[in-house]
């Protein structure tokens, strides 16, 4: 054994929906559960969790709420992130966008990115994915080329979960 395969990778999933019984949430778990069963140690990110403000471009930050750095200091600690959303009109979730333009090259460069979404369609979620497999190449993480899609996620998730 190697001393890099002494300790676990952690595994870090955003979820990109707000919405109570949200089945990009229950996705999201059933991803982070599948790293975990693999090895790693894994955190699931609520963004419902955070306090966090609309990202207007400023370049003072210091009347920022301490959520932001919080959030930033949680995916930096990942060595792998997963996002997860579902699809709105053909992109990803609003509040996702927010998240992610709140945080940069610090917190995603280097790092193996896995995609999940979920669509009420029977198309499934390949233009949000799509949007953000552009989002993690610009900011120079490696977007795995295998990614979660799940067409009419109605009939799947149920409250209780898959």
């Amino acid at each position: 054994m190697t001393h890099a395969s002494s300790q676990a990778i952690q595994v870090a999933g955003i979820c990109g929906s707000l919405r109570k019984g949200s089945f990009t949430k229950m996705a999201l778990q059933v991803a982070l559960a599948g790293a975990k069963e693999a090895g790693a140690q894994t955190r699931l990110i609520d963004l419902r969790e955070y306090h966090l403000i609309f990202c207007d471009g400023k370049e003072d930050e210091s009347g920022y709420p301490k959520d932001v750095f919080t959030l930033r200091e949680d995916v930096r600690e990942a060595q792998g992130i997963i996002l997860a959303t579902p699809e709105y009109h053909g992109g990803y979730s609003g509040v996702l966008k927010n998240a992610l333009d709140l945080m940069g090259f610090e917190e995603f460069e280097g790092k193996m990115l896995g995609l999940v979404g979920v669509s009420g369609s029977g198309m499934g979620a390949f233009g949000a994915m799509n949007n953000l497999r552009a989002v993690g190449r610009a900011l120079h993480a490696w977007v795995i080329p295998e990614q979660a899609s799940i067409p009419e996620a109605y009939k799947v998730f149920d409250e209780s979960g898959p």
